[in-house]
């Protein structure tokens, strides 16, 4: 992204911190006078220990220069975490990766990932790239999801799919809940590959073409691995329950599987049995 859209990103993603810390918990008062929820500028200044004009210019995306340090501070007064972390520094610092013309590349999935695929027989499981594009899946995922085999190689986005098939939000109990831990990876890969001008046309193009998606992007996490409980209201199965694990694998590419683990003492293991076997 060029630099306009870096310091807009990085505007966006600290009043939207900035909104959603309580300063009745931080020690400020409530206090009738607030207009917008949680801190004002100037309380996130004083949390960090910089001047509350400075800070003022780094949220409103100003090219002002930036240390480390500070940059940790300002980290550490808005509570963020590890990944939120690593996402302001690509976004106020521009540390990230080199980008990469990987992503356009069909992968061919090693022998040791197809295994591990045929191996999570009763785990919906799914392979993707850091765009989100999906480079492989097991049967179970083809049975719970859909059938990802009759789409073109180019159509099979993630981000893409959920806005636009009918049977994914259909699928999902909390639809926007099933996004948001989409939309957190994807967040988290934006940050890690600033200088990839790709994700500013994949955003633009969604907001285009969804209206919903531009609220969600505004609203979602930035997580490299979100731990998320989903419930499914599968058309032949009925309600399903489960544990998203999502992991890098290891190798040059970057992939990312993500594991759909049957929730315990349900009986959704039992229904997605009967569901993989009777297609067999």
């Amino acid at each position: 992204m060029n630099q306009e859209t870096r310091l807009q990103a990085l505007s966006a993603f600290l009043k939207s911190k900035r909104a959603k810390l309580s300063p009745e918990a931080l020690g400020f008062p409530s206090g009738s006078r607030r207009r917008t929820p949680g801190l004002r500028r100037e309380e996130v200044a004083q949390l960090a220990g910089v001047s509350s004009t400075w800070y003022t210019w780094l949220e409103q995306g100003r090219d002002i220069k930036v240390s480390s340090s500070v940059l940790e501070c300002v980290a550490g007064a808005l509570q963020m975490n590890e990944d939120e972390r690593k996402y302001l520094y690509a976004l106020a610092m521009e540390t990230s990766h080199m980008a990469s013309h990987a992503a356009e590349e069909q992968f061919e999935l090693s022998p040791s990932l197809k295994h591990i695929l045929q191996e999570l027989r009763f785990c919906p499981t799914i392979i993707s790239d850091r765009r989100c594009q999906i480079v492989g899946w097991n049967a179970a995922a083809s049975h719970v999801f859909m059938d990802f085999d009759s789409l073109p190689a180019e159509q099979r986005n993630m981000i893409k799919l959920l806005f636009a098939r009918k049977e994914l939000r259909r699928l999902a109990g909390n639809w926007e809940h099933f996004v948001g831990g989409f939309l957190a990876i994807f967040r988290a890969y934006y940050g890690q590959y600033v200088q990839d001008d790709w994700y500013e046309r994949f955003i633009e193009e969604m907001k285009d073409s969804h209206p919903e998606f531009q609220y969600l992007w505004e609203q979602s996490q930035v997580s490299s691995a979100p731990d998320v409980l989903l419930e499914f209201r599968h058309a032949k199965a009925g309600k399903m329950l489960f544990h998203l694990t999502s992991f890098q694998v290891q190798g040059n590419a970057d992939l990312r599987c993500s594991v759909y683990t049957p929730a315990p003492e349900t009986s959704t293991e039992a229904k997605l049995r009967r569901l993989v076997e009777k297609q067999d």
